[in-house]
């Protein structure tokens, strides 16, 4: 059977990752269209291999040995923008989208400005910061169906949204190929202050969008999650770890635990609220620029699990067990990893 898309074998795959570690592909493709995700998704199928959907690689750790499989990167091009309808392809890049829009006077999503990566894995992940969600603007996801091999529209409903949530990456879990993401966005809208560090930086100040944009990002520079080659905490997939939403009776016990420290959280209803990974990490023993080897934690956030050069993907692995543990042992509340892990048994 002949496919008409260009499969490479032996691809490395570290490179294309902002973690910098792993080994390669066994077979690799760069899909520039919907009929390359087609014939890719079909190779994998009459060659019996597991397909793995790789974006920007800002979300993922490799393992060393690579990856026995398909990895099929979304490469998918263009962004169209219609009054407050936006529609972006899967392989454009995130900060970019965000750029244009607050160009054109749209909120929605200015406070997810920096965050790298592609469109395609925004709602995988239901990407957010600084108050703002993804889901809180997606209209409809386009999506390749592994499972009825047909091209399919999804609305925001069916994506089952929740925190860093969606049916891509629990329910549904390999069954979607996100091929493009439409967003309604707010023509001439105020930007969202609601997130702390936004509220000090503007001290009652109202910003436009530009200056909201330009204020997450210096933010972000500040904590190294806006990935610039001469930051030394530049090789990290940004927050290693969800914030867990634990019971208003667990944070009891976790705040009598931490004794004189006031633990910081956010409600999330009646019965939860949402604690900060990293004041959790920093209470473990983990303090920043905390460093085992080649690997460590950045210097300017706990959060950030970083590749000081020469990491292996096992490296990685071993800080996240530690980390995991030690917060287990001193509060009692398993941190779940936010980046998927390929190639790992």
């Amino acid at each position: 059977m002949k496919f008409d898309i260009n499969i490479l074998e032996n691809v490395p795959l570290a490179e294309l990752t902002t973690l910098e570690v792993g080994g390669a592909a066994r077979f690799f493709v760069r899909a520039e269209s919907e009929n390359d995700v087609a014939e890719a998704f079909r190779f994998a199928e009459k060659n019996d291999l597991d397909l793995f959907i790789l974006g920007g690689g800002s979300n993922v750790v490799i393992a060393d040995d690579g990856f026995d499989g398909f990895v099929l990167q979304i490469g998918l091009k263009g962004i169209e923008i219609s009054g407050d309808l936006v529609s972006a392809q899967a392989g454009e890049d995130w900060d970019a989208l965000c750029e244009s829009c607050v160009e054109q006077n749209l909120a929605g999503i200015e406070c997810l400005s920096g965050i790298p990566g592609f469109v395609g894995g925004t709602p995988v992940q239901n990407v957010g910061a600084y108050g703002q969600e993804v889901s809180e603007t997606i209209i409809s996801v386009r999506a390749f169906d592994r499972k009825t091999k047909d091209f399919i529209e999804l609305s925001n409903q069916q994506c089952g949204f929740s925190y860093r949530k969606s049916i891509f990456n629990s329910t549904a879990r390999d069954r979607y190929i996100v091929l493009s993401v439409s967003y309604r966005l707010i023509e001439d809208g105020e930007p969202k202050i609601v997130y702390a560090d936004l509220i000090k930086y503007f001290n009652g100040k109202q910003p436009t969008l530009g200056e909201t944009r330009d204020a997450v990002i210096e933010i972000r520079a500040a904590k190294s999650m806006v990935i610039r080659s001469d930051d030394p905490n530049r090789r990290s997939v940004g927050s290693f770890f969800k914030n867990p939403i634990v019971s208003n009776k667990k944070f009891a016990e976790i705040a009598e635990k931490a004794a004189t420290e006031t633990v910081p959280s956010f409600k999330i209803d009646e019965g939860s609220v949402k604690i900060p990974a990293a004041w959790l990490i920093e209470n473990s023993g983990f303090d920043k620029g905390f460093q085992k080897g080649n690997v460590g934690l950045s210097t300017r956030h706990t959060l950030a699990i970083v590749n000081r050069g020469g990491a292996t993907a096992k490296d990685i692995a071993a800080l996240r067990d530690e980390i995991q543990v030690k917060v287990k042992e001193r509060f009692g509340v398993e941190l779940k990893p936010e980046p998927v892990f390929v190639g790992f048994n």
